[in-house]
């Protein structure tokens, strides 16, 4: 989540808040309920012991070994759910945990909101046996999953900064990670050599990436976001929500008013770095995008992006959101190979995506819809926060899903379409970051918040719902 605005749990969300929230009697209720067309069902609600969740952030599917893993700031650690039985497996602790704002001079006696910036676990992402996460004081923590609970975390690396270690993601073969530090200003990623399928941990920093300050100048809070792996250009693509001079003149921060700055992708060679990897660390300093090398920034049109994912056809689904330019009313979609732009319609205000290849679908966490369809929605009120369908085929909106006011995160199980969303416990119950609507209770069925799985019915080639080819047990 960008750390320009600390938006998507911040406390401004409690004045759009009336009333208390009511407990619904079942699970997956929505009230009104939802229209009969709406392809995407919740199945469940599954629980998460410990406190209400009020604070969490990246989530991650391995479909391989049966796991979805969300980072808990409530809870101190990452959630493990079994996607084949769709229960609570554990919760791995030793993180940060959720971390309290201060209150400012001219409101001492403040309900302090949550700090996104040093609160912890952060951005989750796995291979195998091994589990990453970030944490809120500037660590990576490498996670055996094989290993007995009390000996999980085998190593705490600090990436050098003083706030969190943010999104990452890993090469196909899990030997090279890229997590974006993204709360330093100005922000940097850092380049591990990352464990594989190996049994015995070796992670280690392999250098830092920062950007040319003619394109991220200090002191403005500028950002870098999610990355993505492409195995077809071997390169990094990571968001950068705002970038100066995009177009030329706007305002990234140096001037009063709001921002006008589109973002921008970030191409990083994490082979060249590796290459030039001595036993010392390297820092590497990258500028506008060179075509000749397929690496540096590549400017966005009408997109500050969040999240990002690799899609089909070496399409890349960018989370575009008014809480990094107020004008965005889109998602985005970049080809990795020629960086043609293609925008998508009514729906923006996006902070993780997920690309499911099971269906063919993106998922997008848009805690920030507008309730306009291309429309900008600066106020917390026309905020409709929702689980947004788009066809990667096509790159076309199929439809949102109403969701909690803090459901940014979002992953899905490829092996069985099943797709996981967090929700926020009620303001009432959790105080600010809380969900100021009633649409997180009905889904949960209790005040506490919970994971929700939708499942996408997928049409097999004789026209049958396949969508029971695995059994759950609720």
């Amino acid at each position: 989540m960008s750390s320009r605005r600390s938006i998507y749990l911040a406390s401004a969300l409690t004045s759009a808040f009336l009333g208390s929230v009511s407990v619904a009697s079942a699970d997956c209720t929505f009230t009104p309920a939802l229209p009969a067309s709406i392809q995407t069902k919740c199945i469940k609600a599954v629980a998460i012991p410990g406190h209400p969740l009020r604070s969490f952030d990246i989530s991650w599917v391995n479909p391989d070994r049966n796991e979805y893993y969300l980072g808990d700031r409530s809870n101190s650690g990452i959630d493990v759910i079994d996607t084949k039985s769709l229960k609570w497996k554990r919760t791995i602790g030793g993180f940060v945990g959720v971390v309290l704002a201060a209150c400012p001079p001219s409101n001492p006696g403040c309900t302090p909101a949550v700090d996104n910036n040093h609160s912890g676990p952060d951005g989750v992402v796995s291979h195998g046996r091994w589990l990453y996460g970030g944490d809120g004081n500037s660590t990576l923590k490498v996670i055996d999953l094989d290993a007995p609970p009390m000996a999980a975390i085998k190593a705490s690396i600090s990436t050098g900064g003083t706030t969190r270690v943010d999104e990452m993601a890993l090469t196909s073969d899990g030997r090279t990670l890229l997590a974006a530090n993204n709360a330093e200003d100005p922000p940097f990623a850092t380049l591990f050599r990352a464990n594989g399928d190996d049994e015995h941990d070796h992670t280690k920093i392999l250098g830092h990436i920062t950007v040319d300050p003619a394109i991220v100048p200090a002191g403005f809070g500028l950002s870098f976001e999610q990355p993505s792996w492409d195995p077809r250009t071997r390169r990094f693509f990571t968001s950068m929500p705002i970038i100066a001079d995009n177009p030329p003149g706007c305002n990234y921060g140096q001037l009063s008013g709001a921002i006008t700055c589109d973002g921008g992708v970030l191409v990083s060679d994490p082979d060249a770095i590796e290459d030039a990897f001595h036993g010392t660390t390297v820092n590497v300093v990258q500028g506008a995008f060179d075509a000749h090398t397929n690496t540096g920034v590549v400017k966005l049109h009408a997109c500050g992006p969040n999240g990002s994912s690799l899609g089909p056809h070496d399409n890349m689904l960018l989370g575009c959101t008014p809480q990094n330019n107020p004008s965005d009313v889109i998602q985005l979609v970049i080809n990795t190979v020629t960086k043609a732009q293609t925008p998508i319609n009514n729906i923006t205000g996006s902070d993780e995506v997920w690309y499911n290849s099971g269906d063919n679908r993106y998922y997008t966490g848009s805690s920030r819809d507008c309730a306009v369809p291309a429309t900008p929605c600066p106020s917390a009120s026309q905020q409709k926060p929702v689980l947004g369908v788009i066809d990667a085929a096509t790159n076309t909106l199929i439809e949102k899903v109403p969701q909690s006011s803090g459901s940014h995160s979002v992953a899905a199980d490829s092996e069985r379409n099943l797709i996981f969303v967090p929700q926020v416990a009620p303001v009432a119950v959790v105080g600010p970051g809380g969900d100021t609507t009633s649409v997180g209770a009905g889904i949960c069925g209790t005040n506490n918040g919970c994971v929700a799985v939708y499942r996408h019915k997928v049409k097999g080639h004789d026209g049958d719902d396949d969508d029971d080819d695995h059994d759950h047990d609720h």
